[in-house]
């Protein structure tokens, strides 16, 4: 089914940086690890959201903090913007130093009703190279929705057996000011508690999804010594600051399955794949 803005379908805008190893150390220093990366080393999955960063100027910026649509991503007027799901492939390790290009293209607008109104879903395809050999595909979903309705009416319970491995963490506005910092992301339900709760109607400030995404894989590195070859998640409903956040992996058949929880809800399900290694 088409709608108004396919003629986006196909915008592609090219970006290229230096993987700052000082950057990587501050995220490191952010989830409670000690900063130890070095020039040389492997780039954490996920850590690639702390780059290539989008400024914007004042004048580009909207209401909420976001860039203004119409920029790169298509002029949706629905008011709510969010990073719904996601889907990365890594073919080669970044390494901390190494110069990267990033090519991001529209790749996909559809529109559904949800159980709170009119959804519309842009798929965003990002490509990472170096020297044109492609290291890393991720596929981008955001989701554009009408004000008044924060979340769904009832929060998914998962029943959970119990954990292979879990961490739990405090997801304070220490943190999300931090990852907000790290990733150039000025959405005001991130550091603004009144915007949050009084016009986006949120019960306080919303734990990032890519964080949470971040958060899970690295749970998931530091108990599987493979690294990854693909990873998958979902956000199931908003996390919120000062509860409690607990990141549970499950291995399944060489995956892993994750599950990030808050007050015994799912917020995010992920599923991480480790490259399978030949037996010696």
């Amino acid at each position: 089914m088409s709608t108004p803005w396919d003629d986006w379908i196909g915008k592609t805008e090219r970006r290229e940086e230096q993987l700052d190893p000082a950057r990587a150390r501050a995220l490191q220093a952010a989830m409670g690890h000690e900063p130890n990366l070095e020039a040389g080393d492997p780039l954490p999955p996920l850590f690639h959201w702390i780059y290539f960063w989008e400024p914007t100027q004042p004048e580009q910026t909207g209401a909420d903090g976001h860039p203004k649509r119409g920029l790169f991503l298509p002029p949706i007027p629905a008011p709510r913007r969010m990073w719904a799901s996601g889907k990365i492939r890594f073919h080669a390790e970044l390494l901390l130093g190494e110069i990267v290009q990033k090519q991001s293209t529209i790749e996909v607008i559809k529109q559904k009703q949800g159980r709170t109104g009119p959804l519309t879903f842009v798929t965003v395809r990002h490509v990472l190279t170096i020297e044109d050999m492609p290291v890393l595909e991720e596929d981008q979903v955001i989701v554009y929705r009408e004000a008044g309705a924060a979340g769904p009416d009832k929060r998914e319970e998962v029943p959970l057996p119990e954990t292979d491995f879990m961490r739990q963490i405090d997801p304070d506005t220490v943190l999300l000011f931090r990852y907000s910092a790290l990733t150039l992301n000025s959405h005001r339900i991130h550091y603004d508690r009144p915007y949050a709760m009084v016009e986006e109607g949120y019960e306080g400030l919303v734990v990032h999804g890519p964080l949470q995404a971040t958060l899970l894989a690295d749970l998931v590195s530091r108990h599987v010594s493979s690294p990854l070859e693909a990873f998958e998640f979902k956000g199931v409903a908003p996390a919120f600051d000062g509860r409690p956040l607990t990141l549970n992996g499950y291995e399944r058949d060489g995956n892993v399955d994750l599950v990030a929880q808050q007050s015994g809800h799912a917020t995010m399900t992920a599923k991480a794949t480790p490259i399978r290694r030949l037996a010696q």
